[in-house]
């Protein structure tokens, strides 16, 4: 029995991805436990680029299984366009390979509308949503009037209950936008026609989860998003709508706590973050644009899911630390360590300060209004010139100063990192010896 969960400990974008990708080749099943489609996962196996939201990247393997798991909202219409794009690209996706958990909840496109509305009704204090239908789903679910996935399994059933969802949420769109278009019938339609397809990937995947680990299998879980993301331990109220660490795992996908046998969180070498809420590291002009790029490479920072750029800044290992204690990492990933190249000096965030005081942990929390108070307090490092992306195949081949930024890194965060990718191909990770 083996079971590794995969998640990001910044907020999002970290490369979880490409870090499934490569676990996966030694993995029997591949899972998400939360989210949506508001994910972006990108992959790149040659000349091939996937930008997958919403199944587990590790599908792309053909050894592994796909689990879709309870705690995902699921956009019928956004998962067939990737199953198709799938199919196109030669990765089989059929009733043998995916599993969608029947206690999985449902996005319609009035859900989409809604969260359209609601954003823009909030002016200035726009929490920066995908507008995917998302945060509008889950509070369904809360509510307790979800659409949830084992109603396909009854059409009948499915179009009553769809039709109460659809009939409130029009009310509240109404309310707050008297002239948003809403046509009734049509998403109903819409939303009918391609829920009614998802039917024989439907299952009880938290017994098959349990049944693959009592039988030995590995499982490989993915999260989505970021720790700093999450919904009760990230930067509230700029959070999305689920748990994104690793505990999550365990009640989106129904297993126990004994199963766990390694938790990696992957993080990028600098901090990045898409939407609006406070980052303390932020960085702007040179700088900026170094860690961003133009947008011309499909691994410069622009959003996979939204195509926003993304705000970037020096590495924070204040926020480091705690995302490894929330999720009990037991190791890190670190990604993109060839963007800092041809940077004559790198900085890192090892303390905050707030109040006169100098403090190693977030200890007013992570919310926004309390993230707000800290500054940073940096520590300058060496640059290097050398061109990761070329050449570089081994802990040896790496600059001196890339390795001492790698071991620094390794003692603010208090775990060891085991991988840093130096580029976005497969191959294009070098394995950290242990000290």
């Amino acid at each position: 029995m083996s079971l590794t969960i995969v998640v990001g400990i910044q907020w999002g974008d970290e490369g979880k991805g490409r870090v499934v990708d490569l676990f996966s080749a030694e993995a029997d099943w591949v899972a998400r436990f939360a989210g949506g489609d508001n994910a972006g996962h990108t992959v790149t196996v040659g000349d091939q680029i996937f930008k997958i939201h919403l199944i587990s990247s590790g599908i792309i393997h053909p050894n592994t299984k796909a689990i879709m798991g309870n705690g995902m909202v699921i956009n019928p219409i956004t998962l067939q366009e990737e199953m198709k794009m799938l199919e196109k690209a030669g990765v089989t996706v059929n009733r043998d390979r995916l599993y969608i958990s029947h206690a999985a909840h449902l996005i319609t496109p009035a859900h989409r509308i809604l969260d359209r509305v609601q954003e823009s009704a909030m002016g200035r204090g726009k929490i920066g949503t995908t507008c995917r239908g998302i945060g509008p789903a889950y509070v369904d679910k809360m509510a307790r009037r979800g659409i949830r996935a084992q109603l396909i399994l009854d059409p009948s059933k499915l179009k009553e209950h769809t039709l109460a969802v659809l009939q409130h949420i029009q009310k509240t769109v109404h309310t707050l936008s008297p002239e948003e278009p809403f046509d009734l019938p049509e998403l109903m339609d819409e939303f009918i026609g391609h829920a009614l397809k998802m039917a024989p990937f439907i299952r009880d995947t938290g017994l098959v989860i349990r049944q693959a680990l009592a039988e030995g299998d590995n499982v490989l879980v993915e999260g989505a998003q970021g720790t700093l993301l999450d919904i009760d331990h990230g930067t509230y109220p700029y959070v999305t709508s689920s748990n994104t660490t690793a505990p999550g795992a365990l009640v989106g996908l129904g297993i126990g706590i004994r199963a766990v046998e390694r938790v990696v969180g992957v993080t990028k070498a600098f901090q990045t973050r898409v939407g609006e809420g406070p980052f303390p590291t932020e960085q702007f002009d040179k700088i900026a644009l170094h860690l961003r790029g133009t947008g011309e490479k499909p691994w410069d920072e622009y959003g996979t899911t939204t195509g926003r750029p993304r705000r970037v800044g020096w590495l924070d290992g204040v926020l480091l630390r705690y995302a490894v204690m929330v999720n009990g990492a037991s190791e890190i990933f670190l990604t993109k360590l060839d963007v800092l190249s041809g940077l004559p000096s790198l900085k890192i965030c090892t303390n905050y300060q707030v109040d006169s005081k100098l403090c190693t942990l977030p200890e007013y929390g992570v919310d926004a209004d309390a993230l707000a108070r800290y500054e940073p307090v940096y520590e300058d490092l060496a640059g290097w010139d050398k061109d990761l992306q070329n050449g570089v195949c081994a802990w040896d081949d790496l600059p001196v100063e890339a390795r001492q930024y790698i071991r620094r890194i390794e003692d603010i965060a208090g775990v060891p990192i085991r991988y840093v990718s130096v580029g976005p191909e497969r191959q294009q990770v070098i394995a950290v010896p242990r000290r």
